[in-house]
Protein backbone atom coordinates (compact mmCIF):
# COMPACT_ATOMS: atom_id res chain seq x y z
CA UNK A 1 0.00 0.00 0.00
CA UNK A 2 0.94 3.51 -0.96
CA UNK A 3 -0.46 5.99 1.46
CA UNK A 4 -1.45 9.09 0.03
CA UNK A 5 0.34 10.72 3.25
CA UNK A 6 2.55 9.69 5.61
CA UNK A 7 2.51 11.31 9.04
CA UNK A 8 3.55 8.34 11.21
CA UNK A 9 6.77 7.79 9.24
CA UNK A 10 7.44 11.66 9.68
CA UNK A 11 6.96 11.67 13.00
CA UNK A 12 9.39 8.87 13.81
CA UNK A 13 12.23 10.33 12.12
CA UNK A 14 12.40 13.37 14.60
CA UNK A 15 10.18 11.24 17.48
CA UNK A 16 12.67 12.13 20.33
CA UNK A 17 12.77 15.32 19.59
CA UNK A 18 9.32 15.91 19.15
CA UNK A 19 8.66 14.07 22.55
CA UNK A 20 11.04 15.80 24.50
CA UNK A 21 9.73 18.91 22.73
CA UNK A 22 6.05 17.70 24.43
CA UNK A 23 7.44 16.86 27.67
CA UNK A 24 9.23 20.41 28.23
CA UNK A 25 5.90 22.08 27.64
CA UNK A 26 3.79 19.55 29.94
CA UNK A 27 6.94 20.09 32.95
CA UNK A 28 6.41 23.85 32.55
CA UNK A 29 2.88 24.40 33.25
CA UNK A 30 2.74 27.34 30.56
CA UNK A 31 0.21 25.80 27.93
CA UNK A 32 -1.15 28.95 25.82
CA UNK A 33 0.62 31.69 24.22
CA UNK A 34 4.08 31.11 26.47
CA UNK A 35 7.90 31.02 25.65
CA UNK A 36 7.15 28.36 22.60
CA UNK A 37 4.43 30.52 20.77
CA UNK A 38 7.03 33.47 21.19
CA UNK A 39 9.92 31.87 19.78
CA UNK A 40 7.67 30.04 16.86
CA UNK A 41 6.33 33.39 15.84
CA UNK A 42 10.15 34.86 15.52
CA UNK A 43 11.41 31.95 13.68
CA UNK A 44 7.98 31.62 11.02
CA UNK A 45 8.63 35.43 10.15
CA UNK A 46 12.20 35.27 9.73
CA UNK A 47 11.10 31.58 7.36
CA UNK A 48 8.89 33.75 5.75
CA UNK A 49 10.86 36.81 5.79
CA UNK A 50 8.49 38.89 7.04
CA UNK A 51 9.00 41.26 10.18
CA UNK A 52 5.89 39.81 12.06
CA UNK A 53 4.18 37.06 12.75
CA UNK A 54 1.54 36.00 15.03
CA UNK A 55 0.69 32.11 15.70
CA UNK A 56 -3.03 31.61 16.34
CA UNK A 57 -5.40 28.45 16.76
CA UNK A 58 -6.05 27.53 12.77
CA UNK A 59 -5.66 28.55 9.41
CA UNK A 60 -9.32 29.73 9.49
CA UNK A 61 -8.87 31.94 12.53
CA UNK A 62 -5.51 33.60 10.39
CA UNK A 63 -7.39 34.61 7.56
CA UNK A 64 -10.79 35.92 9.58
CA UNK A 65 -8.79 38.50 11.98
CA UNK A 66 -6.05 39.44 8.77
CA UNK A 67 -9.32 40.05 7.17
CA UNK A 68 -10.22 41.98 10.34
CA UNK A 69 -7.62 43.41 10.95
CA UNK A 70 -7.58 44.90 7.08
CA UNK A 71 -10.77 46.81 7.90
CA UNK A 72 -13.04 44.44 6.01
CA UNK A 73 -16.52 44.20 7.29
CA UNK A 74 -20.40 43.97 6.62
CA UNK A 75 -21.26 45.63 2.92
CA UNK A 76 -17.74 45.18 1.73
CA UNK A 77 -16.82 42.59 -1.14
CA UNK A 78 -13.47 41.07 -0.98
CA UNK A 79 -12.63 39.16 -4.57
CA UNK A 80 -11.19 35.57 -4.10
CA UNK A 81 -11.34 32.29 -6.18
CA UNK A 82 -13.51 29.70 -6.07
CA UNK A 83 -10.86 26.55 -6.79
CA UNK A 84 -10.28 26.42 -2.59
CA UNK A 85 -10.93 24.72 0.39
CA UNK A 86 -14.23 26.33 1.62
CA UNK A 87 -12.42 27.94 4.91
CA UNK A 88 -11.65 31.02 2.12
CA UNK A 89 -15.02 31.94 1.57
CA UNK A 90 -16.22 31.08 4.89
CA UNK A 91 -13.46 33.44 6.82
CA UNK A 92 -15.09 36.13 4.41
CA UNK A 93 -18.01 35.49 5.14
CA UNK A 94 -17.18 35.84 9.21
CA UNK A 95 -16.15 39.11 8.21
CA UNK A 96 -19.62 40.31 7.39
CA UNK A 97 -18.26 40.74 3.97
CA UNK A 98 -19.33 39.23 0.40
CA UNK A 99 -16.90 36.81 -1.65
CA UNK A 100 -16.83 37.98 -5.27
CA UNK A 101 -15.07 34.86 -7.25
CA UNK A 102 -12.92 35.51 -10.43
CA UNK A 103 -11.87 32.22 -12.62
CA UNK A 104 -8.93 30.50 -12.34
CA UNK A 105 -5.27 30.50 -14.67
CA UNK A 106 -5.94 27.40 -17.31
CA UNK A 107 -2.15 26.87 -16.58
CA UNK A 108 -1.01 28.06 -13.03
CA UNK A 109 -4.27 27.03 -11.53
CA UNK A 110 -4.11 30.14 -9.55
CA UNK A 111 -6.08 33.63 -9.81
CA UNK A 112 -6.06 34.99 -13.28
CA UNK A 113 -5.09 39.09 -13.02
CA UNK A 114 -6.68 39.49 -15.78
CA UNK A 115 -10.32 39.21 -14.09
CA UNK A 116 -9.71 41.37 -11.42
CA UNK A 117 -10.56 44.58 -12.41
CA UNK A 118 -13.44 43.64 -13.97
CA UNK A 119 -14.81 42.53 -10.59
CA UNK A 120 -14.21 45.39 -8.68
CA UNK A 121 -16.56 47.36 -7.66
CA UNK A 122 -17.12 50.34 -5.09
CA UNK A 123 -17.34 47.89 -2.18
CA UNK A 124 -14.18 45.71 -3.16
CA UNK A 125 -12.17 46.29 -0.12
CA UNK A 126 -9.41 43.78 -0.47
CA UNK A 127 -8.24 40.55 -3.02
CA UNK A 128 -7.66 37.27 -1.40
CA UNK A 129 -4.98 35.03 -4.19
CA UNK A 130 -5.11 31.50 -3.22
CA UNK A 131 -1.59 29.99 -3.57
CA UNK A 132 -2.67 26.01 -4.74
CA UNK A 133 -1.20 23.23 -4.27
CA UNK A 134 2.13 24.72 -2.97
CA UNK A 135 2.49 27.23 -6.61
CA UNK A 136 2.16 31.02 -5.47
CA UNK A 137 -0.49 33.14 -7.46
CA UNK A 138 0.56 35.87 -10.07
CA UNK A 139 1.64 38.23 -7.25
CA UNK A 140 2.85 41.16 -9.35
CA UNK A 141 -0.10 42.29 -11.62
CA UNK A 142 -2.11 41.44 -8.49
CA UNK A 143 -0.05 44.02 -6.17
CA UNK A 144 -0.25 46.84 -9.35
CA UNK A 145 -3.79 46.31 -9.69
CA UNK A 146 -4.54 46.80 -5.77
CA UNK A 147 -2.32 49.68 -5.85
CA UNK A 148 -4.08 51.26 -7.88
CA UNK A 149 -7.63 50.58 -6.46
CA UNK A 150 -6.63 51.05 -2.76
CA UNK A 151 -7.16 47.41 -2.04
CA UNK A 152 -5.54 44.98 0.49
CA UNK A 153 -4.34 41.90 -0.83
CA UNK A 154 -4.74 39.07 1.80
CA UNK A 155 -2.64 35.60 0.34
CA UNK A 156 -3.88 32.10 1.17
CA UNK A 157 -0.49 30.62 1.76
CA UNK A 158 -2.19 27.69 3.55
CA UNK A 159 -0.64 25.66 1.03
CA UNK A 160 2.21 26.86 0.18
CA UNK A 161 4.83 27.56 3.25
CA UNK A 162 8.37 27.85 1.75
CA UNK A 163 7.09 28.55 -1.77
CA UNK A 164 8.78 31.59 -3.84
CA UNK A 165 7.39 34.11 -6.26
CA UNK A 166 10.39 35.87 -7.84
CA UNK A 167 12.81 35.24 -4.82
CA UNK A 168 9.73 36.35 -2.45
CA UNK A 169 8.55 33.93 0.03
CA UNK A 170 4.45 33.67 0.25
CA UNK A 171 2.81 35.36 2.79
CA UNK A 172 5.98 38.34 2.02
CA UNK A 173 4.04 40.45 -0.45
CA UNK A 174 0.97 41.06 0.62
CA UNK A 175 -0.23 43.15 3.00
CA UNK A 176 -0.94 40.52 5.19
CA UNK A 177 -0.16 36.76 4.93
CA UNK A 178 -2.40 33.76 6.30
CA UNK A 179 -0.70 30.26 6.78
CA UNK A 180 -2.48 27.05 8.37
CA UNK A 181 -0.29 24.15 10.38
CA UNK A 182 -3.13 21.67 9.99
CA UNK A 183 -1.45 17.98 10.21
CA UNK A 184 -1.26 17.12 6.52
CA UNK A 185 0.40 20.67 5.47
CA UNK A 186 4.21 20.85 4.74
CA UNK A 187 4.68 22.32 8.04
CA UNK A 188 2.17 20.88 10.43
CA UNK A 189 1.54 20.72 14.32
CA UNK A 190 -0.54 17.52 15.58
CA UNK A 191 -3.64 18.82 15.71
CA UNK A 192 -4.19 23.06 14.67
CA UNK A 193 -2.82 25.64 14.24
CA UNK A 194 -2.38 29.30 12.10
CA UNK A 195 -0.52 31.86 11.53
CA UNK A 196 -0.91 35.53 10.09
CA UNK A 197 2.46 37.49 8.63
CA UNK A 198 2.89 40.82 7.92
CA UNK A 199 5.34 43.67 7.46
CA UNK A 200 3.27 46.29 9.08
CA UNK A 201 3.85 46.39 13.16
CA UNK A 202 -0.05 47.99 13.26
CA UNK A 203 -1.31 45.04 11.85
CA UNK A 204 0.52 42.36 13.78
CA UNK A 205 -0.59 44.32 16.99
CA UNK A 206 -4.09 44.20 15.96
CA UNK A 207 -3.65 40.65 15.30
CA UNK A 208 -2.26 39.70 19.03
CA UNK A 209 -5.50 41.99 20.56
CA UNK A 210 -7.73 40.27 18.03
CA UNK A 211 -6.65 36.46 19.21
CA UNK A 212 -6.57 37.18 22.88
CA UNK A 213 -10.07 38.48 23.63
CA UNK A 214 -8.96 42.08 22.61
CA UNK A 215 -6.79 42.48 25.54
CA UNK A 216 -3.50 44.72 25.94
CA UNK A 217 -3.19 42.55 29.11
CA UNK A 218 -4.96 40.96 31.46
CA UNK A 219 -8.33 41.88 32.31
CA UNK A 220 -7.95 45.34 29.91
CA UNK A 221 -10.20 44.61 26.89
CA UNK A 222 -9.47 47.59 24.18
CA UNK A 223 -11.38 45.76 21.60
CA UNK A 224 -13.97 43.22 21.22
CA UNK A 225 -11.39 39.71 20.11
CA UNK A 226 -11.84 36.08 20.31
CA UNK A 227 -10.24 32.86 21.73
CA UNK A 228 -7.95 32.41 18.48
CA UNK A 229 -4.79 31.61 21.04
CA UNK A 230 -2.25 29.21 19.59
CA UNK A 231 -1.13 26.39 22.36
CA UNK A 232 2.27 25.79 23.64
CA UNK A 233 2.45 22.25 22.64
CA UNK A 234 1.52 22.72 19.50
CA UNK A 235 4.59 25.72 19.00
CA UNK A 236 6.93 23.41 20.32
CA UNK A 237 6.24 20.34 17.80
CA UNK A 238 6.48 23.58 14.66
CA UNK A 239 9.75 24.77 16.73
CA UNK A 240 11.31 21.12 15.92
CA UNK A 241 9.47 21.07 12.88
CA UNK A 242 10.69 24.16 11.33
CA UNK A 243 14.26 23.10 11.35
CA UNK A 244 13.47 20.13 9.08
CA UNK A 245 11.32 22.32 6.19
CA UNK A 246 13.50 22.79 3.68
CA UNK A 247 14.81 19.27 3.49
CA UNK A 248 11.32 18.29 3.43
CA UNK A 249 10.70 20.85 0.85
CA UNK A 250 13.51 19.45 -1.33
CA UNK A 251 12.47 15.92 -0.86
CA UNK A 252 8.97 17.10 -2.17
CA UNK A 253 10.27 19.08 -5.26
CA UNK A 254 12.67 15.92 -6.14
CA UNK A 255 9.63 13.16 -5.90
CA UNK A 256 7.63 15.83 -8.16
CA UNK A 257 10.74 15.86 -10.56
CA UNK A 258 10.25 11.95 -10.46
CA UNK A 259 6.44 12.24 -11.50
CA UNK A 260 7.33 15.05 -14.12
CA UNK A 261 9.67 12.71 -16.01
CA UNK A 262 7.65 9.67 -15.38
CA UNK A 263 4.71 11.44 -16.49
CA UNK A 264 5.77 12.98 -19.52
CA UNK A 265 4.67 10.28 -22.22
CA UNK A 266 1.31 9.92 -20.57
CA UNK A 267 -1.50 11.91 -22.16
CA UNK A 268 -2.08 13.73 -18.25
CA UNK A 269 -1.48 17.62 -17.95
CA UNK A 270 0.74 18.06 -15.56
CA UNK A 271 1.62 21.11 -13.26
CA UNK A 272 3.62 23.73 -15.27
CA UNK A 273 5.19 26.66 -12.74
CA UNK A 274 6.61 29.27 -13.87
CA UNK A 275 10.36 29.63 -14.53
CA UNK A 276 10.53 32.49 -11.84
CA UNK A 277 8.74 29.63 -9.32
CA UNK A 278 9.84 27.92 -6.67
CA UNK A 279 6.71 25.30 -6.25
CA UNK A 280 6.93 23.31 -3.15
CA UNK A 281 3.93 20.61 -3.68
CA UNK A 282 1.94 20.37 -1.20
CA UNK A 283 0.10 18.60 -3.80
CA UNK A 284 0.84 16.86 -6.84
CA UNK A 285 -2.36 17.35 -9.02
CA UNK A 286 -2.37 15.85 -12.51
CA UNK A 287 -5.41 16.74 -15.17
CA UNK A 288 -6.53 13.61 -17.10
CA UNK A 289 -9.87 12.58 -18.68
CA UNK A 290 -12.16 9.61 -17.10
CA UNK A 291 -10.58 10.88 -14.10
CA UNK A 292 -12.41 9.08 -11.51
CA UNK A 293 -11.80 5.81 -13.50
CA UNK A 294 -8.30 6.46 -12.98
CA UNK A 295 -8.93 7.36 -9.00
CA UNK A 296 -10.71 3.52 -8.88
CA UNK A 297 -7.56 2.03 -10.08
CA UNK A 298 -5.53 3.35 -8.12
CA UNK A 299 -7.33 2.94 -4.93
CA UNK A 300 -7.90 -1.03 -5.91
CA UNK A 301 -4.33 -1.13 -6.00
CA UNK A 302 -3.74 0.00 -2.44
CA UNK A 303 -2.72 3.93 -3.53
CA UNK A 304 -4.40 6.85 -2.22
CA UNK A 305 -5.39 9.14 -4.08
CA UNK A 306 -7.57 12.11 -3.71
CA UNK A 307 -9.21 15.21 -5.49
CA UNK A 308 -8.89 19.10 -4.14
CA UNK A 309 -11.12 19.74 -4.90
CA UNK A 310 -14.38 17.71 -6.38
CA UNK A 311 -16.71 20.27 -6.23
CA UNK A 312 -15.75 24.13 -6.31
CA UNK A 313 -16.60 26.32 -3.59
CA UNK A 314 -19.17 28.23 -5.89
CA UNK A 315 -21.23 25.23 -6.61
CA UNK A 316 -21.29 24.15 -2.66
CA UNK A 317 -24.47 23.81 -1.31
CA UNK A 318 -23.69 25.93 1.79
CA UNK A 319 -22.90 28.98 -0.35
CA UNK A 320 -25.48 28.64 -2.70
CA UNK A 321 -26.73 31.98 -1.59
CA UNK A 322 -24.46 33.76 -2.91
CA UNK A 323 -25.71 33.44 -6.39
CA UNK A 324 -23.33 31.40 -8.58
CA UNK A 325 -24.47 28.74 -11.01
CA UNK A 326 -22.30 25.81 -13.40
CA UNK A 327 -20.91 27.57 -16.25
CA UNK A 328 -20.28 31.04 -14.37
CA UNK A 329 -16.61 30.16 -13.81
CA UNK A 330 -15.41 27.73 -16.76
CA UNK A 331 -11.76 27.09 -16.27
CA UNK A 332 -12.03 26.59 -12.11
CA UNK A 333 -15.21 24.22 -13.21
CA UNK A 334 -13.04 21.83 -15.79
CA UNK A 335 -10.03 21.52 -13.23
CA UNK A 336 -12.55 20.22 -10.65
CA UNK A 337 -13.66 17.87 -13.17
CA UNK A 338 -10.28 16.91 -14.03
CA UNK A 339 -7.61 17.17 -11.07
CA UNK A 340 -6.38 13.95 -9.25
CA UNK A 341 -3.71 14.60 -6.67
CA UNK A 342 -1.16 11.93 -6.21
CA UNK A 343 0.78 10.80 -3.43
CA UNK A 344 3.44 13.11 -2.37
CA UNK A 345 5.61 13.61 0.55
CA UNK A 346 9.29 13.70 1.83
CA UNK A 347 8.92 10.20 2.80
CA UNK A 348 7.72 9.06 -0.88
CA UNK A 349 10.15 6.24 -2.40
CA UNK A 350 11.31 6.22 -5.89
CA UNK A 351 10.03 2.68 -6.31
CA UNK A 352 6.63 3.88 -5.23
CA UNK A 353 6.25 6.91 -7.45
CA UNK A 354 6.99 4.32 -10.36
CA UNK A 355 4.26 2.19 -8.96
CA UNK A 356 1.79 5.43 -8.93
CA UNK A 357 2.83 6.01 -12.33
CA UNK A 358 2.63 2.30 -13.82
CA UNK A 359 -0.99 2.36 -12.37
CA UNK A 360 -1.83 5.28 -14.01
CA UNK A 361 -0.24 4.34 -17.50
CA UNK A 362 -2.83 1.12 -16.90
CA UNK A 363 -5.43 3.85 -16.63
CA UNK A 364 -4.76 5.29 -19.67
CA UNK A 365 -4.65 2.40 -21.73
CA UNK A 366 -7.80 0.60 -20.26
CA UNK A 367 -11.17 1.86 -20.68
CA UNK A 368 -13.49 2.33 -17.66
CA UNK A 369 -15.48 -0.86 -19.16
CA UNK A 370 -12.72 -2.72 -19.17
CA UNK A 371 -11.30 -1.36 -15.75
CA UNK A 372 -14.97 -2.47 -13.87
CA UNK A 373 -14.29 -6.09 -15.29
CA UNK A 374 -11.06 -6.35 -14.31
CA UNK A 375 -11.65 -4.91 -10.57
CA UNK A 376 -14.60 -7.66 -10.25
CA UNK A 377 -11.94 -9.97 -10.59
CA UNK A 378 -10.44 -9.27 -7.82
CA UNK A 379 -12.05 -7.79 -5.40
CA UNK A 380 -9.74 -7.94 -2.46
CA UNK A 381 -7.53 -5.37 -3.81
CA UNK A 382 -10.14 -2.81 -2.98
CA UNK A 383 -8.10 -0.92 0.01
CA UNK A 384 -9.14 1.40 2.62
CA UNK A 385 -7.79 5.01 2.02
CA UNK A 386 -7.75 8.06 3.65
CA UNK A 387 -6.10 11.50 2.90
CA UNK A 388 -6.17 15.07 4.47
CA UNK A 389 -8.04 17.41 2.55
CA UNK A 390 -7.31 21.13 3.20
CA UNK A 391 -8.82 21.53 6.34
CA UNK A 392 -7.92 24.92 9.07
Amino acid sequence: MIPFLDLKAQYYQIKPEIDAAVARVIGSGHFVLGPEVTAFEGRFAGYCRTAHCRAVNTGTSALHLALLTAGVGPGDEVITVSMTFVATTAAIIYSGAKPVFVDVDPVTWTMDPGLIEAAITPRTKAILPVHLHGLMADMDPIMAIARRHGLVVIEDAAQAHGAEYRGRRAGSIGDLGCFSFYPGKNLGAFGEGGAVVTHRPEFAHRVSLLRDWGQEAKYDHAIPGYNYRMDEIQSAILNVKLDYIETWTEARRSAAEQYNALLSELPFARPQPPGHARHVYHVYAVRLEERDHALSLLRDAGIGAGIHYPVPVHLQRAYAELGYRAGDLPVTEMLANDFLSLPIYPELLPEQAAEVVATLRNAAMLRPSEAVGARAEHPQSVMTWSHNRRAS
